[in-house]
């Protein structure tokens, strides 16, 4: 099946492994789903993320992170929601004034700017602004 938003693939399948409690989602990979992850890795909001081959074919493999209750049990996932903002069909581009901090900086966006993708804190220290692709908190 031909996936025409990978972006918003990526979203939805993290958000149904933190619905079914899942510890690792595998999905398709390219190069922006792979600095994506790694942005929420070095954000806290994943434990880990890896690329991994299966036959032919390349496969992202991204550990949920979750908060653990006295048992041992997962209680509470580090992503409470992750949204896209900008789609293939209405774009949304920030300048570097206009990148607010996101639920008091406890939440990121993730820009696309000319130098690779960064969070809002980065894009802001390095004066860049670009095409919001999502948010997470």
């Amino acid at each position: 099946m031909t996936v025409t938003d990978t972006i918003a693939d990526l979203i939805v399948r993290v958000k149904a492994g933190i619905l079914r409690r899942k510890e690792i989602v595998d999905l398709p990979a390219s190069k922006v789903k792979l600095a994506i992850a790694n942005l929420l890795k070095e954000e806290g909001f994943i434990n880990n993320c890896e690329e991994i081959v299966r036959g032919d074919k390349k496969q992202l493999r991204i550990r949920l992170k979750y908060g653990l209750d006295q048992y041992g049990k997962p209680k509470y996932s580090a992503i409470t929601d992750i949204k896209r903002v900008s789609r293939p069909g209405c774009r949304v581009y920030r300048q570097v004034g206009e990148l607010n901090r996101l639920m008091g900086g406890f939440g990121a966006y993730v820009i696309s700017t000319s130098k690779g993708l960064k969070t809002d804190s980065s894009a802001r220290r390095e004066k860049l602004g670009g095409e919001v692709l999502l948010k997470i908190w």
